[in-house]
């Protein structure tokens, strides 16, 4: 059933704040940062050992992981383990009479099956299980692209508002200072 423990998900406000003590003081390693729409989040993956650390921040404010973040603050979300298969598992939590809030596999990162164990049956511990989808390097390599592909335009967006407020304050510069002083463009 269990395979092993995949990750932790840990709830952050920033991810590059959080990752000054995950990665700069502990020294783990980023391995990649993907966007996830569907879930309304961004999510750092920091590989440890056979199992990740999951830095996990909202996109939204109204998202089931915001409204988590504005109840609890930062912190410990949730734990995730691996099965083999994760219908025949959920049809066994099932017949044990346990709290799904998935009671069919929805897919998650990577492409992968997820599903989540109430805290309710699992003194409460939010629990995800999921089930390796075999196309999940190729989805994550396409969202790794699209993510890229987003803050390459957004760099250029502002590259380009950089480069006009430069040309801006140099055209100020040509001006003489009294000329400035009138204008309110005093540098």
């Amino acid at each position: 059933m269990i395979k092993r423990i995949d990750h932790i998900a840990i709830i952050v406000e920033e991810i590059d704040t959080a990752l000054e003590f995950w990665r700069d003081t502990l020294g783990l390693e980023l391995s990649h940062v993907e966007d996830v729409p569907d879930q309304e989040a961004m999510v750092a993956f920091l590989p440890t050992g056979l199992s990740e650390l999951e830095l996990v921040k909202p996109t939204t404010e109204d998202s089931g992981i915001a409204r988590f973040l504005q109840k609890h603050g930062p912190g410990v979300h949730h734990i995730c383990f691996e099965v083999d298969d994760i219908e025949q598992t959920l049809s066994t939590l099932r017949e044990k009479k346990i709290h799904l809030i998935n009671e069919i596999p929805e897919f998650g990162t990577g492409g992968k099956k997820i599903a989540f164990i109430h805290p309710e049956s699992t003194h409460g511990v939010l629990v995800e299980l999921y089930e390796l989808n075999p196309a999940e390097p190729q989805i994550r390599l396409e969202r790794a692209v699209t993510l890229a592909d987003r803050v390459f335009s957004g760099s250029q967006v502002v590259g380009a508002a950089t480069l006009a407020f430069l040309r801006a304050l140099k055209n100020n510069s040509d001006l003489p200072r009294d000329k400035q002083k009138k204008q309110g463009r005093q540098i």
